[in-house]
């Protein structure tokens, strides 16, 4: 194709030049008024010497014609993968392509969007259709084909944004009629205070007219604790319990209708992290010892404890003639903190205390019932533990995890982390017990005892058993055999790890999670999803995995440190895996919790429809049955138009864009050389007409 344009290159400025031309002008117009003979004769040399000073030339362009772009964005998101929309996304792909590449001079350019984005919210088909043109020039453009089930996030408000002037058309999958149920998540708290209840605020959608009473099952954790019914569009307010501090995943759940488009938006997602606004902790000690201050300390130190301490020396009805001034301003309050206030506490602790019938069984069977409801009991066990008056022969006796023998050892040893204790949370890796003789001080005194449930975490003298931790029902009890825990805390040949060792120990009584000595946890970073199972247990159980699409597979861990076996492996759906190992249950969520991208997924021509509209294109279903089977418009080439289509037809804009691949320059003055020329026939001109006169 060859273009044909006159340039001018002139000798004088511009300024220069236009002002010459006006005073030749003047001079033409005056000699024409004037009736002047030869005024046509000045009239053509002047304009020949502006001709000339314009310096035009001939400009000769050979273009080749550039193909027309046009962008085919294919959405790979979530909802596309929803029954046969996959499939008729692949088969419009290819009509396309056929329908493009037959037009000629179309460069079709395919993209796929929204393909297992673990970070992004949403279908985002228009930064990928960006993406695909950011280098083509926007005057090259032919057009934009969206295949999708219409459910698009980043829809531009205004068709400027697009950065193009040529029609987008949407192919819609999915087909008409569908049903679904979701359940949106209004309100969620995001923390929670353990023991109190939070609400969680959701609705139930239906795309049918009518629906009747809907179910709603509330999970904490994978195990259920609330059954409740609903109606479409009415809002819920359901009330959680935070049972322990960290992650507390609550799920909810409608049930699967028939014929439903998909159960992945049945369920809605709240993780709730659980804290402790403050640790309320009993502490009952009995005969003065040197390690009595080291528990107060230890736990008057800690700004979230809030720490009720008394020591017990006299039974109150005791009458012996002592001085009042000798005696306790205040009345120990048996029957506040045993009785009616007992299970404000988190955590009660006797320190040393024998059974002097201070307390009266009845409390001793408050504490009882205050552990197995899910309380927490610590016992630090001095001689006193072997004697008649223990605390064993007291009701506690129904929870304690050891039996007294009714020795008292009273020699130097160093404690030891057990067999069983190495693969325990709470004694795992606890500093210097990698060290033989472990790297901590000598103790001098351990009651002996025979363990009758429970675990033994650490051992003493002849591996007896030393601490011992013991889940009773929905509580737990730990059962320290020793008094000597304040030799470590005085530096005592240079001390232990007495306060990691009771952070542990106290974290464990509260039921945090890293602490639990059965344990399976997943987390999840991108795609990838890391599986941990903590177990006493020396057999590694295979673990099942199942997508939110219902896929299962098995997972093989692989043993780490002593306890602890772990396994990472990358996932192609985004949503919610339920892990077990046959016992326990963990739930992780694969990017974003609750997506926007399965919110709604009934496929749509709305949302597309005011844009599509508005750069002349089409927005149109490819498929009104159940099949697969697509039917699209033929294809047709268009010069600028308002309106790129009709009913059986799309249209692609001719751009005419090309580009020039040969340049030739003909002048049409001569230059300096033409200039001469014509003032010199001027001269000549203006001599003779001279001479006329005189003659």
């Amino acid at each position: 194709m060859t273009q044909f344009n006159i340039a001018l290159s002139p000798l004088l400025p511009t300024a220069l030049l236009i002002a010459l031309a006006i005073g030749a002008i003047i001079v033409v117009a005056l000699s024409f008024w004037t009736r002047a003979r030869g005024a046509w004769l000045r009239a053509l040399g002047l304009a020949l010497i502006l001709f000339a000073l314009a310096d035009p030339a001939l400009v000769r362009e050979d273009r080749q014609p550039l193909k027309d772009v046009v962008a085919v964005v294919l959405d790979r998101s979530g909802s596309q993968t929803i029954g046969e929309r996959g499939a008729q996304t692949d088969g419009a792909r290819a009509q396309v392509e056929k329908a493009l590449g037959a037009l000629g001079d179309v460069e079709t350019r395919i993209v796929e969007a929204g393909a297992n984005d673990a970070q992004a919210d949403g279908t985002r088909l228009f930064g990928a259709l960006a993406n695909a043109l950011a280098d083509v020039p926007p005057e090259r453009v032919g057009g934009a084909i969206l295949i999708t089930d219409g459910i698009v996030h980043d829809v531009p408000a205004r068709v400027a944004e697009l950065g193009f002037k040529a029609p987008v058309h949407a192919f819609i999958t999915g087909r008409m009629g569908e049903r679904d149920r979701r359940i949106e998540l209004i309100e969620a708290p995001r923390f929670g205070l353990v023991g109190k209840d939070q609400t969680i605020v959701v609705r139930v959608h239906d795309t049918a007219e009518r629906s009747d009473a809907i179910d709603l099952i509330v999970r904490r954790d994978g195990e259920p604790v609330a059954r409740m019914r609903t109606r479409a569009g009415a809002m819920v307010r359901v009330a959680v319990r935070i049972e322990h501090g960290g992650p507390n995943v609550i799920e909810l759940e409608t049930p699967v209708l028939e014929g439903e488009l998909t159960p992945i938006n049945n369920k809605a997602v709240a993780t709730i992290e659980g804290i402790r606004d403050k640790l309320r902790v009993l502490l009952v000690s009995g005969e003065p010892h040197s390690g009595e201050r080291t528990w107060r300390n230890l736990l008057k130190a800690d700004a979230n404890v809030d720490l009720v301490h008394f020591t017990i020396l006299r039974p109150p009805e005791k009458q012996d003639g002592t001085p009042i001034s000798e005696l306790s301003l205040i009345a120990f309050p048996t029957a506040d903190l045993f009785g009616r206030k007992i299970r404000e506490f988190d955590l009660i602790i006797f320190d040393r205390y024998s059974n002097q019938t201070i307390l009266p069984p009845i409390y001793f069977e408050n504490i009882v019932r205050y552990v197995r409801a899910g309380g927490a009991l610590l016992i630090a066990a001095g001689p006193d533990y072997s004697g008649p008056d223990g605390l064993f022969y007291s009701p506690l006796g129904k929870i304690a995890p050891a039996r007294p023998d009714g020795r008292i050892i009273e020699r130097p040893f160093r404690a030891r982390v057990s067999d069983i204790g190495k693969r325990h949370p709470v004694t795992r890796g606890l500093p210097g017990a990698d060290q033989d003789p472990p790297a901590w001080s000598e103790w001098f005194r351990q009651v002996g005892a025979e363990l009758t449930r429970g675990h033994p975490v650490m051992s003493g003298v002849d591996n007896n058993p030393l601490i011992v931790l013991s889940r009773e029902e929905k509580g737990r009890v730990t059962l320290m055999l020793t008094d000597q825990m304040w030799l470590w805390a005085r530096n005592f040949q240079g001390g232990g790890p007495h306060l990691e060792m009771l952070r542990r120990v106290a974290h464990w009584l509260m039921k945090e999670p890293e602490l639990e000595e059965e344990a399976l946890r997943a987390t999840a970073r991108g795609q990838e999803i890391s599986i941990e199972r903590q177990s006493l247990k020396l057999e590694t159980p295979t673990i099942s995995l199942r997508s939110p699409s219902g896929a299962q597979q098995n997972v093989t861990l692989t043993a780490g440190e002593p306890g602890l076996s772990r396994a990472s492996l990358r996932v192609e759906e985004l949503g919610l895996y339920t892990i077990s190992d046959g016992e326990r249950t963990a739930l992780v969520n694969v990017g974003v919790e609750n997506p926007r991208e399965f919110r709604e997924v009934v496929s749509t021509l709305e949302q597309l429809r005011p844009l599509a509209d508005a750069t002349g294109g089409t927005v149109r279903r490819i498929s009104a049955g159940d099949a697969d089977a697509i039917a699209l418009p033929r294809f047709v080439a268009m010069r600028e138009s308002v309106s790129y289509g009709g009913s059986d037809y799309a249209g692609i804009k001719r751009t005419g864009a090309s580009v020039v691949t040969g340049v030739g320059i003909a002048p049409l003055a001569a230059g300096f050389l033409g200039l001469l020329a014509l003032m010199g026939s001027v001269l000549a001109g203006w001599l003779w007409e001279s001479r006329r006169r005189r003659g």
